[in-house]
């Protein structure tokens, strides 16, 4: 089961519903903080993505099972809030939620997508980080248990999660961007340091129909 909520259920003739979806270890609450005095014309949801907040998961995934799960919820969520069309639905995806909303986004054919800062660019890693890969696969041949070598993004993750985010961490989304038909607004932060503007860039050249932001911080 998922954990979500619904907001501003009390709008009449609201003009869609903003479904947004947090990043890799974060959940819905830091996302209601964000957007939850914004936007009042429109009915938000939001999700803990499974095995966030007070979604559990104990199976590992791929991003592209993210997706799949979403669509089945988003689909029994329309028929609950039937008074907006499925196509009205526009998916605002943070980080790891970027690539989530991304395949949504195309596969039911939505016709706005706004992207946070979102993953799906492979870029090189840093020397700091190959070195600990290489410890940790040298560890794990030794039969040590390598866990102080994980990515931050690992801690405090059972072992299902921590294989979805070796699952999901390198995947390329080059070509889901090139695909995405969907009006495109793309957002980032000048010092994003986690996924640099280059990647900003280059998501909203591949997208076919995009604006791109650039906001200082």
């Amino acid at each position: 089961p998922l954990s979500y909520e619904l907001h501003n259920l009390q709008v009449k003739n609201p003009r869609g519903m903003l479904v947004f979806l947090h990043g890799w270890g974060s959940n819905k609450e830091l996302m209601k903080q964000a957007f939850g005095k914004s936007f009042a014309e429109f009915v938000h949801c939001y999700v803990d993505l499974p095995g966030f907040g007070g979604s559990p998961c104990e199976k590992a995934l791929y991003t592209s099972d993210y997706a799949n799960i979403m669509e089945s919820f988003l689909r029994q969520l329309q028929q609950s809030v039937s008074d907006i069309d499925l196509s009205a639905y526009i998916l605002v995806g943070h980080s790891f939620g970027g690539k989530v909303a991304l395949l949504l986004t195309n596969a039911l054919k939505l016709r706005t997508l706004i992207l946070l800062s979102s993953a799906g660019i492979l870029t090189p890693k840093s020397l700091k980080t190959r070195v600990k890969i290489t410890l940790a696969k040298i560890a794990k041949t030794l039969g040590l248990n390598a866990k102080a070598l994980r990515s931050k993004d690992a801690d405090n993750l059972n072992e299902a999660m921590y294989q979805t985010f070796k699952n999901v961490v390198n995947e390329d989304f080059s070509e889901h961007f090139k695909a995405c038909n969907a009006q495109s607004y793309v957002f980032w932060g000048t010092q994003d340091d986690a996924t640099p503007l280059s990647s900003g860039e280059k998501i909203a050249n591949l997208l076919p129909n995009a604006y791109f932001f650039a906001l200082e911080g």
